[in-house]
């Protein structure tokens, strides 16, 4: 089982195993926080929360045709 965590950082670097992105994340404690909500990361390689304002870095940028 993976370790929990605060959501309590405010930039979140994520792998490319986790995708698609959705905030909150599986192993965020608070994970009923907010509605899950998908965020598109793949084109520009950030993407920020709508709900609770976390930022999300994809470890290794945008994907290339996206």
């Amino acid at each position: 089982m993976a370790e929990q965590s605060e959501n309590t950082r405010r930039i979140i670097e994520v792998s490319p195993s986790q995708l698609p992105l959705h905030c909150p994340l599986p192993e965020h404690t608070a994970w009923n926080a907010h509605p899950r909500v998908f965020l598109p990361i793949e084109k520009t390689g950030e993407a920020v929360c709508p709900y609770c304002g976390t930022h999300y870095k994809l470890l290794g940028g945008a994907f290339a045709g996206h």
